[in-house]
């Protein structure tokens, strides 16, 4: 799909908003699969599901939450929030605009976002922080702080 054939929904109350494509179900059943195993298997099975499938924002996301490190985590969150950009982007975003958490789709983006945030506040990276948690408003001004 071209960007200029990319659908952007206006909404009656403010700014586009977008909606990320959804991913495939054997692609979301290979990672609730590996989210299902035990703690101590879990991070490797799903950094396979990654590795074999690296533009699944919710794959860097859930591997965020698995880092064995802060550094570790920030990296993976930094990852699925800069591939975001691009789907973003590529589903007609232009730099502003709702991406709402009401659409599933929509939530590993978020999550990396978020994740970032968090990591950022843990290493100490202030100016990161902030710009994190101002775009996650920007991005769904209903949100608090926490996502599921």
């Amino acid at each position: 799909m071209n960007m200029s054939d990319a659908p952007v929904q206006l909404t009656p109350s403010g700014p586009p908003q977008t909606v990320l494509s959804s991913e495939s179900p054997d692609l979301l059943a290979a990672l609730s699969d590996a989210l299902s195993l035990p703690l101590t298997e879990r991070r490797a099975a799903v950094a396979e599901v990654v590795a074999n499938n690296p533009r699944f924002l919710d794959g860097w996301a859930q591997l965020g939450r698995l880092g064995r490190d802060n550094v570790e985590s920030y990296a993976c969150y930094r990852v699925g929030y800069h591939r975001g950009l691009d789907r973003l982007r590529a589903s007609g975003w232009r730099g502003s605009g709702y991406v709402r958490w009401e659409h599933e789709t929509n939530r590993g983006f978020l999550r990396a976002l978020q994740g970032l945030r968090d990591m950022a506040a843990a290493i100490g990276e202030v100016d990161e922080e902030e710009r994190c948690r101002h775009f996650l408003y920007q991005c769904d001004p209903t949100l608090g702080d926490n996502l599921d």
